[in-house]
């Protein structure tokens, strides 16, 4: 990384920007847009520096090292042939199938999500798939650094390149967060007890949760299992990709009193338990396996626009503004007939996440990180939550999508999803 001896007026990085762009982790978030049409690349870099590029000052800014080893965006140049990459190598020519270029293209993202960004430039990178493949005739994957905007920023800068595909000059609408919250309980009824329990639970809960959050950071750690390798060096990944009804999951929740995010917490626990099941016929169901849930700390009802993000004072500012949630993976225990109530996923889930809602732990272990780095530096903060993500079994993260179908230059996408590379644990 570049040092720089004048940084007056330059931005600073924000503290979990330097932890994620450190000797210990450098973290990307890769976003994959499937195409349902030939992807015609003629127009990509004009789209790319009036569209893209304007979005946010980042996306044209490198890291450097300032006065006193404090680190600052500096706008550059930005050269975008550089950050643009057509693998048309990466593929077998004269393939027989859209099928057998699957396993091409899941190699591809498998190897891109390893290779560290040169620091010299801008912390993005776009690649262009022209090969069809089984699910879709083109992919392109945006490549962005961790360190620019956390999955609720970088996702909506994607959106914000895509347009309506049954009318572009009308705005991209999402669904309301209330669509997806619980449904309101009658309170009228509340006797002493729980009104007691109330008032002392968020105490209780900020102890546990906190002492719990520093043991997991320190000492204690996940069982091996099939789902955690434990291993310290970071390995390859493969993607898949599977889809749920909506409709169907709203279903559940409606008659479970929960929310979406409970039921789709549900849904992967209980996936996770049957595939340890069926990885290894002598896996023990009872292992101590915790998920690290990715929490937005903005105060949102509704889906904020990277526009309303970037403006002076924003109640949803633009950044890394996120928070992990110890969530213990519901155990199976021995005799328990074949996961003979799924549903009890569900609960659990709900539960543990409501508990953690209403304690203070985040904020306090927020606190505590920021007292490490004042009293030592940032690499020792990047250390500890590498150490915290390696020390669980997986990691899991959302972001709300639109409700319309979109296109992208006048290519229909026909799916988008995201996930996160180079943090330590097994599963994303």
């Amino acid at each position: 990384m570049e040092l720089i001896k004048e940084d007056d007026g330059l931005e600073p990085v924000s503290p979990v920007g330097q932890y994620f762009n450190s000797k210990v982790m450098s973290v990307s978030v890769l976003g994959i847009l499937e195409l349902e049409i030939p992807i015609d690349d003629s127009q990509a870099m004009a789209l790319i520096k009036g569209v893209f590029l304007p979005i946010h000052p980042r996306f044209s800014s490198i890291m450097m090292i300032g006065k006193k080893g404090a680190r600052k965006w500096k706008k550059v140049e930005v050269n975008v042939e550089n950050h643009v990459h057509v693998p048309s190598f990466s593929f077998p020519e004269g393939s027989s199938s859209p099928s057998e270029n699957d396993s091409f293209l899941k190699s591809y993202i498998s190897q891109i999500a390893m290779q560290p960004f040169p620091q010299g430039q801008p912390l993005w990178e776009i690649h262009i798939i022209k090969c069809p493949t089984s699910e879709a005739q083109g992919t392109i994957i945006f490549k962005l650094h961790h360190a620019l905007g956390d999955g609720y920023c970088l996702v909506g800068s994607l959106l914000s390149c895509l347009q309506r595909a049954d009318n572009p000059s009308l705005p991209i609408t999402f669904p309301s967060v209330s669509n997806f919250s619980s449904a309101n309980k009658d309170d009228r009824n509340i006797g002493l007890r729980k009104v007691v329990s109330r008032c002392f639970s968020p105490l209780v809960n900020t102890v546990k949760d906190f002492g719990w959050s520093v043991l997991q950071s320190t000492c204690v750690e996940d069982d091996l299992s099939p789902i955690r390798c434990g291993s310290e060096s970071f390995q390859p990944f493969l993607m898949s990709t599977v889809t749920f009804s909506l409709d169907r999951i709203k279903e559940i929740k409606s008659r479970l009193r929960v929310t979406v995010n409970d039921v789709i917490m549900g849904v992967i626990f209980l996936a996770t338990r049957m595939y340890m099941q069926r990885a290894s016929t002598n896996s023990n169901l009872s292992t101590n396996s915790t998920a690290l849930v990715l929490l937005n700390t903005r105060n949102l009802r509704d889906y904020k626009s990277v526009r309303d993000m970037v403006r002076p004072n924003s109640e949803s500012p633009w950044g890394n503004n996120f928070a992990f949630l110890h969530v213990p993976i519901p155990k199976v225990k021995p005799g328990d007939s074949q996961f003979s109530d799924p549903l009890k996923f569900v609960h659990e889930a709900h539960e543990a996440i409501n508990r953690k809602r209403s304690s203070f732990g985040v904020v306090l272990t927020g606190k505590l990180l920021a007292i490490m780095k004042k009293c030592r530096n940032a690499e020792a903060v990047a250390k500890h939550i590498s150490r915290t993500v390696r020390n669980s079994s997986m990691v899991i993260s959302n972001v709300m999508g639109p409700v319309e179908k979109l296109s992208l230059a006048n290519h229909p996408v026909k799916g988008m999803y995201h996930t996160v590379a180079g943090t330590p644990e097994t599963i994303m």
